[in-house]
């Protein structure tokens, strides 16, 4: 699979799920019954993330596993800040604007180590020649 390929599924699915946030569901919604929280901020930065890695796919496909890793390290670093301002379980606001739960840490930290290792694994290998 190629960067860019990894790029654009991750897009489609980020949309997705952002889309699903806005449609009343057990699974992602802005209820403390739904599994992982997501008020309108949250959906819409599932969006625009999924946009991102859409046009970083077809704009600057070179760029797609650079863009994953740090991707990755940012997501990694919110579930990170969730865990450490709320813990496992309750609600509360990372970064002072994007509304979690417990399940959502757990999410974005697992979210953050996959899409990095994906950049990582399609990241092109640099040949260095001899002269």
């Amino acid at each position: 699979m190629t960067a860019k390929t990894a790029a654009l599924i991750f897009g489609i699915i980020f949309i997705a799920v952002g889309l699903l946030g806005f449609i009343d569901n057990p699974v992602i919604a802005n209820s403390e019954k739904a599994i992982f929280h997501a008020d309108t901020v949250h959906s819409t930065v599932h969006i625009i993330s999924g946009v991102l890695f859409i046009l970083i796919a077809f704009a600057a496909p070179a760029f797609s596993a650079t863009f994953m890793i740090i991707f990755g390290i940012v997501y990694l670093a919110i579930g990170i800040i969730g865990f450490a301002s709320i813990g496992q379980e309750g609600m509360g606001k990372v970064l002072g604007f994007l509304h979690v739960n417990g399940a959502d840490n757990y999410l974005h930290i697992a979210l953050g180590i996959v899409i990095s290792l994906a950049g990582i694994a399609t990241r092109k290998k640099l040949v260095v020649s001899s002269i």
